[in-house]
């Protein structure tokens, strides 16, 4: 008899897809909140540049998050009737009967919306999208349903992290380097960034830590499991990578951003920015794997 494989493919590719979506609506949302506030705390000179800098960045992680929206939604659409065949339901007895389900989809429409009035330079979009994008994962909450929420907010809060430093770096650092501005504003904004962005990526990567170790305890059962099983193998190399990134990020933290304030330190620290970024991928990939094999008995 053919054993059974441990991994069914494309599955991971899809976990990894679902993963960049959920990273590109919450970095979005990370972004607007907190990394734009240091946009405007750094001061805006006279003459519109700046502001014409800011709302430009602002609407590009607008349509990255309405884009990550679109991809998670239509996976979750596509998942629908095989989650609706399990339970031996109709796929619109399941949205109707499911209270779970019918949340999920009102919350992507609702995050749908936002980010697309936002990218249409409408403020109030901003606020809809980060309803959508933080109550969808969390929506177990309002049933007391503790256990179902655990995995998603490791998830979130990833994506609030990783997904917001991908979203200040494509949307606001790379593009600051050909702005119309002078060499020492370029500074300044990329140094108000990075200050503001620091204290959310730190809270953010404390709620990963915490939520992943939850979540690897309800997997694994057993800590034995840990050195005995795939799936504990899959997490130590998980961890280890997630370790390199944690470095990463100290390391700007502590060496790269007393540097900022001039356009060189800007550059450098972009730079490692994007290794960071290079890295996290990789913990993406590996996660993806991990929770397409099954946990331990």
């Amino acid at each position: 008899m053919t054993p059974e494989p441990l991994i069914h493919w494309p599955d991971p590719l899809f976990e990894l897809l679902s993963f960049l979506a959920m990273f590109l609506a919450a970095g979005a949302i990370g972004f607007r909140y907190f990394a734009r506030r240091g946009l405007l705390a750094a001061g805006v000179s006279e003459g519109g540049e700046e502001l014409r800098f800011i709302a430009d960045a602002t609407r590009r992680a607008a349509v990255l998050g309405f884009l990550g929206t679109v991809v998670g939604g239509a996976q979750f659409a596509l998942d629908l009737p095989g989650v609706a065949a399990e339970r031996h339901l109709a796929t619109l007895a399941l949205i109707t009967g499911d209270p779970l389900t019918a949340l999920r989809l009102a919350f992507y429409a609702l995050a749908l919306v936002g980010f697309l009035a936002a990218a249409g330079r409408r403020a109030w979009g901003w606020p809809l999208a980060a309803v959508g994008v933080v109550a969808s994962p969390l929506r177990a909450l309002l049933f007391a349903q503790w256990s179902r929420v655990v995995n998603p907010a490791h998830e979130l809060a990833g994506g609030l992290w990783i997904g917001t430093l991908f979203v200040f770096v494509t949307c606001a650092l790379v593009p600051l380097k050909k702005a119309a501005l002078a060499s020492e504003r370029r500074g300044a904004l990329a140094a108000g960034m990075v200050r503001a962005f620091s204290p959310f990526a730190l809270a953010s990567a404390g709620a990963l830590f915490t939520f992943g170790v939850i979540t690897a305890w309800l997997h694994l059962k057993r800590l034995d499991a840990l050195w005995t099983t795939p799936y504990g193998w899959t997490l130590i190399a998980k961890l280890c990578v997630v370790g390199v990134v944690l470095a990463l990020g100290a390391w700007n933290w502590k060496r790269q951003i007393p540097k900022l304030g001039t356009e060189a330190g800007a550059l450098e620290l972009g730079r490692s920015a994007t290794a960071e970024l290079w890295v996290a991928m990789l913990v993406l990939m590996v996660t993806a794997i991990l929770v397409s094999l099954p946990s331990p008995k």
